[in-house]
C-alpha cells in the first residue's frame, strides 16, 4: 500500500508539472498578443482607424486603468465565484478578450465610443488572464517549496513569446507594406490573424487544465 501511495504522489507530481508547461505555453501566447497590441497598436490604429498619435496613445492607455480593474475582478470571481478555481474565470476572460480582439479589428473608422469601449474590455480582460497564466495559477498548482521557480519558469516562456512575437509581427508587417506616392501603408492583415490566433490558443490551453485543482 505504501508503494502505492509512492507511485500514486509521483503520478501526481509528474501531471502538475505537465500542467505548469501548458500553464508556461498559454502564457506565452498571450504574450504575443498583450505586446503586439503594445508595440503595433498606435501604429494600426493611425493607419486603419485614422487617428492621430496623440488619440492614438490615449486609447491605449485605458488598457493600464483598465487591467488594474480586470486584475481585482479575476482574483474577485475566481476565489469568491468558483471557490479558488482559475480555469472558469479564465474562460469566460479568454472569450471577452478574444470578443475585444475582433471589434478593434473589424470596428469601422468613426467609432471612437465602440473603439474606446472595445480596447477597455481588452485591458480588462488581458490582465485577469495574465495574473492566472503569468503566475497565480501556477503557485496554486505547484508544491509552495519551488513556488519561486515556477514563477521564474513562467516568466521566461512569457518574454520568450513576446521576443518571438516581435520578429513575426514585424515580418508581416513589412510584407504588407505599400508605397505610394512616397508614402508608406501597412496592411495588418495577416500580423491580426497570428495576434488573434494566440489569443486563441492561449484560451484553448488554459482550457485544458479544467480539472486541475490546487495543491
Amino acid at each position: 500500500q505504501g508503494e502505492e501511495l509512492s507511485i500514486g504522489a509521483s503520478q501526481l507530481r509528474i501531471f502538475r508539472m505537465g500542467s505548469i508547461w501548458v500553464l508556461g505555453l498559454a502564457s506565452a501566447a498571450m504574450y504575443v498578443t498583450r505586446y503586439a497590441i503594445n508595440s503595433w497598436g498606435i501604429l494600426y490604429l493611425q493607419e486603419t482607424k485614422g487617428y492621430s498619435l496623440v488619440e492614438a496613445g490615449g486609447i491605449l492607455g485605458l488598457n493600464t486603468i483598465a487591467g488594474i480593474l480586470g486584475c481585482i475582478a479575476y482574483g474577485f470571481i475566481s476565489d469568491k465565484l468558483f471557490n479558488a478555481r482559475r480555469p472558469p474565470a479564465t474562460l469566460i476572460f479568454g472569450i471577452l478578450e478574444v470578443a475585444a480582439l475582433l471589434i478593434i479589428f473589424s470596428a469601422p473608422a468613426g467609432k471612437p465610443v465602440l473603439l474606446t469601449f472595445a480596447f477597455a474590455l481588452y485591458g480588462f480582460t488581458l490582465s485577469g488572464i495574465l495574473a492566472a497564466v503569468g503566475g497565480l495559477f501556477a503557485t496554486d498548482i505547484a508544491p509552495k517549496k519551488v513556488a519561486g521557480a515556477v514563477m521564474g519558469f513562467i516568466g521566461v516562456f512569457s518574454y520568450l513569446g513576446a521576443a518571438v512575437q516581435e520578429q513575426i509581427s514585424g515580418y508581416l508587417i513589412d510584407q504588407g507594406m505599400t508605397m505610394v506616392n512616397g508614402v508608406r501603408h501597412y496592411d495588418f492583415s495577416q500580423a491580426i490573424y497570428f495576434w488573434v490566433g494566440s489569443s486563441i490558443v492561449s484560451l484553448i490551453l488554459a482550457t485544458t487544465l479544467w480539472r486541475v485543482k490546487p495543491a
